[in-house]
């Protein structure tokens, strides 16, 4: 499970894919680890915890989930392809998961998981957002939730936390708005200010900012005359193609296309 392509970094989560010859070997992992496999190995062998390896094929697909702190051997007759994410124990400390309680993963996977662990390796390049530091939570969450499921929340709509935290957004739309922030105008963890907000308002705060800020965004476009890119800049896009992206999946319409309505 070591690797011939270095994965990138980020504050709470690494990713990458690794390519590596028919073979394998002793592995040792510091942090919470999920591994994907991307082809089909039906002789692959591992051993977690002892020399005492097992014979457990393994499709396109399948993979595996090892705690930190994991050492063993794997063995695989084929080339092999798969994808790495690393979590790390700030981002699973955020979402309250017991990094040592449970028993290590290998077989199959669940299917939402699969798709966050993609998602988390196509974002490996991708400089930190709102939306990256969002998806890199839900990889964290979700995860906890399967091996540790959380109790329900008892926090509402009337919450005096959340409700600084949406004066919070609704005065910096325009600013880079973080988790980081928006959780600690509400005094919670970021995990905790997830599952409130969308709990409370059914919706995430990524997507509670997006919304509100094209509704700024339209009210700018009925009422002003300046450029479209001024629009974008003034509700928090610094890309105008990607404001443009977000105006039209929202309305149907380009911003061009609002105004002159």
């Amino acid at each position: 499970m070591s690797g011939s392509r270095a994965v990138s970094s980020g504050d709470w989560l690494t990713a990458g894919r690794l390519d590596l010859p028919a073979g394998g070997g002793a592995f040792a992992i510091s942090r919470l680890a999920i591994g994907l496999f991307l082809v089909d190995q039906d002789q692959h062998r591992i051993a977690v915890g002892s020399d005492r390896k097992r014979i457990v094929p393994l499709r396109a697909g399948d993979g595996w989930i090892l705690p930190a702190g994991s050492s063993g051997t794997c063995e695989y007759d084929d080339a092999l392809s798969f994808l790495r994410v690393d979590l790390s124990d700030d981002l699973l400390d955020d979402v309250g998961f017991d990094k040592a309680d449970f028993d290590p993963v290998v077989g199959s996977l669940d299917p939402l998981l699969v798709q966050f662990v993609r998602h988390a390796a196509s974002l490996r390049d991708a400089p930190q957002s709102l939306y990256r530091d969002t998806m890199n939570l839900a990889v964290a969450a979700h995860l906890a939730q399967l091996l540790s499921p959380a109790p329900p929340l008892s926090v509402g709509i009337g919450d005096r936390r959340l409700r600084r935290a949406l004066v919070y957004i609704h005065d910096n739309l325009a600013e880079d708005l973080s988790l980081n922030d928006m959780a600690s105008e509400a005094a919670m963890s970021r995990f905790h200010f997830v599952r409130a907000f969308a709990a409370a308002f059914g919706t995430s705060p990524l997507q509670y900012v997006i919304r509100e800020r094209m509704e700024h965004a339209k009210v700018l476009l009925r009422t002003t005359s300046v450029p479209v890119a001024t629009v974008a800049i003034r509700v928090g896009y610094d890309d105008v193609s990607r404001f443009g992206r977000h105006f039209r999946r929202s309305t149907g319409i380009t911003p061009a296309a609002f105004r002159r309505r």
